[in-house]
């Protein structure tokens, strides 16, 4: 009898003649997941019949691979449980053992059902009776459980497979969506905020390989403000463990900005800065998009008049997974994610410090390009990415 997680997933079973490169990189990701707790278990992750495994799980490391494997875009749920010998006693004693495991967890009175799934035609017992056997084998051997099939406290799953049956119990979900570097790379904008982390975790669900830019405009913002981001970028990982965080410097802009452009455009300025900058980062590392966090008219730079004049100057396309998303929706899933509570941390980005008292809502484009005349917008775009650096998180 061994430990495995069995690895569940969804969107990818739809792929018909691409499943296989989908299936070949989610078990990719997984193997990198899993060898950060133990360097020998990427190879011991296998793929059969629709399910990915991960075997020889020692018990000790069962909440680490858990919690580690949640957080890897593609999978649906990952259950612990036992692989044993298709053979009837056999797998009543590995259901024995998964429930008395089991009982500690729970509440009582505990409650059980047996859930059999026979994929192997030609085991010899069907699935209503194998329910039957394994039940009676658990209420005889384990004290103090009853059995309820509508709402059980321990759901004991029995799936019989070619080579071998499986019991399991529970699962824990996953983000689902595709594996990550299967939809390309593409470059965050990443501000501090509560958005652009929870953008960023939308895109990396789609596939796509992230990495984040962050405009940096020391001293106008200091190093905790560049660190906030340094911390989110860290949890971000957690979903691409290749993401890269680059530090663009952005004071020159911000005070050439201030000099020479009029107040009620600064803002509108500097966002067409930054996707002028972010466009040639996406060039330099053969990125397809940049992602921001905007929401539709949540600032004055967010109504539909700014974003179309802002991102006229970027030579990728502008995506925006939360553009149509209320906050309570965002703040929710930067809760889940786990960046919400390093995001409202009071450090102010260059962003925040540099809002005009009265920003324009709905610029012109041709108010726009006249108000950076005064400007050498190519020759600080191109500075800026030069001396971007690649911030190392650890």
């Amino acid at each position: 009898m061994e430990r495995v997680l069995l690895i569940r997933y969804g969107e990818i079973s739809l792929k018909g003649q691409n499943r296989r490169q989908f299936e070949k990189k989610l078990q990719e990701n997984i193997e990198i997941a899993v060898s950060a707790i133990d360097v020998d278990a990427g190879k011991r992750v296998s793929k059969s019949q629709g399910r990915l495994y991960v075997t020889g799980i020692q018990t000790q490391f069962e909440h680490d691979y858990l919690e580690a494997l949640s957080c890897v875009p593609g999978i649906v749920a990952v259950s612990p449980g036992f692989a044993v010998e298709s053979d009837l006693e056999t797998i009543k004693q590995a259901a024995i053992s998964a429930v008395k495991q089991a009982m500690p967890e729970v509440s009582p009175p505990a409650t059980f059902k047996v859930d059999t799934r026979r994929a192997d035609k030609d085991f010899p017992v069907k699935s209503p009776e194998v329910n039957r056997e394994v039940g009676a084998a658990v209420l005889r051997n384990v004290p103090g459980l009853a059995v309820d099939v509508h709402n059980p406290s321990i759901h004991l799953t029995v799936e019989i497979r070619p080579g071998h049956t499986y019991i399991y119990r529970g699962q824990v979900p996953g983000p689902g969506g595709l594996p990550v570097g299967t939809s390309g790379k593409g470059i965050l904008l990443v501000s501090g905020g509560i958005d652009s982390p929870v953008a960023g975790y939308m895109a990396m669900k789609r596939g796509v390989a992230v990495d984040a830019l962050h405009f940096w405009s020391y001293p106008i913002t200091g190093e905790r403000a560049r660190d906030k981001v340094v911390d989110i970028c860290k949890v971000l990982r957690k979903y691409n463990p290749h993401l890269r965080l680059f530090v663009a410097p952005f004071t020159r802009i911000q005070t050439e900005i201030m000099d020479k452009c009029p107040e009620k455009y600064r803002v509108i300025t500097m966002r067409r800065m930054m996707m002028r900058v972010a466009s040639r980062i996406c060039r330099n590392t053969g990125s397809l998009a940049i992602f921001t966090g905007e929401n539709l008219g949540q600032v004055a730079s967010q109504t539909l008049e700014s974003l179309s004049v802002i991102e006229s100057v970027s030579d990728f396309p502008v995506l925006r997974p939360l553009i149509c998303f209320d906050k309570v929706e965002t703040v929710r899933l930067a809760e889940q994610i786990g960046t919400y509570d390093i995001s409202i941390l009071p450090y102010e980005d260059c962003c925040s410090v540099f809002v005009p008292k009265h920003p324009v809502t709905k610029p012109r484009l041709d108010a726009a390009v006249n108000a950076e005349k005064r400007l050498d917008v190519k020759q600080l775009a191109e500075e800026c990415a030069m001396n971007t650096d690649v911030f190392d998180i650890g």
